[in-house]
């Protein structure tokens, strides 16, 4: 997933995460003290681990998509920093030789539910504990999805075009949702931009998720041997970010 949308994604994602620098900034202090060794493990068009990589880290980028894994690459050179960036699915993770080398793993942008369901989630986050050092933390972000279902299956399209850059672009979501929790979802996303003629180039995706309650990923952090830390999670709010500490005192 992604490849398609890799080239476009940048229209996705809020306004403030869409350079290096701001991307560091909504995260470097939630980093564990002391921390200089960090895996971004969703790590889409790279913004975020350039930005920590600026920010004097020792960074290493990994995402399942290869186009998201080229732009990264690409991103960190243009910046004129060391961000090793590979093509890991988090299933690979422990096959990688990283096993408790980083201070600190990310999976931000509401990545972890394209886990396959509870099964899938528990197991991606084994693999995240499993490359952080003892006392190692952990950070996720995350939809609110109990709003996502109330809303239920349907068109959300922007109500006016996307100004970035000097391109316009309109942002579209088709969303199908199921009765039950632990059923598939489908995300469709399209990003149509409008060139100066008035012309309209259009790239889409259908995304498969499983949501889950913020209750469910406590239980699935502790599951994996990860303790929850902290949460700004709040019924009423969006989205969230969740810390966890690798529970282990020795490895």
């Amino acid at each position: 997933m992604y490849d398609t949308l890799a080239g476009v994604y940048d229209w996705l994602v809020p306004e403030p995460l869409r350079t290096p620098e701001g991307a560091a900034a909504a995260f470097v202090g939630v980093l564990p003290a002391g921390a200089t060794r960090v895996l971004d493990c969703a790590a889409g068009t790279g913004q975020l681990a350039v930005g920590l990589a600026r920010a004097g880290f020792q960074v290493v980028a990994s995402d399942a998509s290869a186009a998201m894994v080229a732009r990264t690459r690409a991103l960190a050179e243009a910046y004129g920093v060391d961000v090793p960036a590979v093509r890991c699915a988090w299933a690979d993770l422990p096959a990688r030789g990283w096993h408790g080398s980083f201070d600190a793993v990310l999976c931000v942008g509401n990545s972890l539910t394209h886990a396959a369901g509870r099964a899938g989630r528990r197991a991606a986050l084994g693999a995240m504990a499993g490359v952080l050092r003892a006392g190692g933390r952990l950070v996720v972000t995350s939809r609110n999805w109990e709003h996502v279902r109330e809303r239920g299956s349907g068109l959300e399209v922007a109500d006016q075009l996307a100004e970035r850059d000097g391109e316009r672009a309109l942002v579209v979501h088709g969303w199908t949702i199921p009765d039950g929790w632990d059923d598939p979802h489908v995300l469709d996303v399209a990003v149509a931009r409008i060139d100066g003629t008035g012309a309209v180039t259009t790239a889409r995706e259908r995304l498969t998720f499983w949501p889950f309650r913020a209750g469910d990923l406590d239980a699935d952090l502790r599951s994996a041997g990860l303790e929850p830390e902290s949460s700004t999670y709040h019924e009423r709010d969006e989205r969230y970010l969740v810390t966890a500490r690798h529970a282990a005192k020795d490895r």
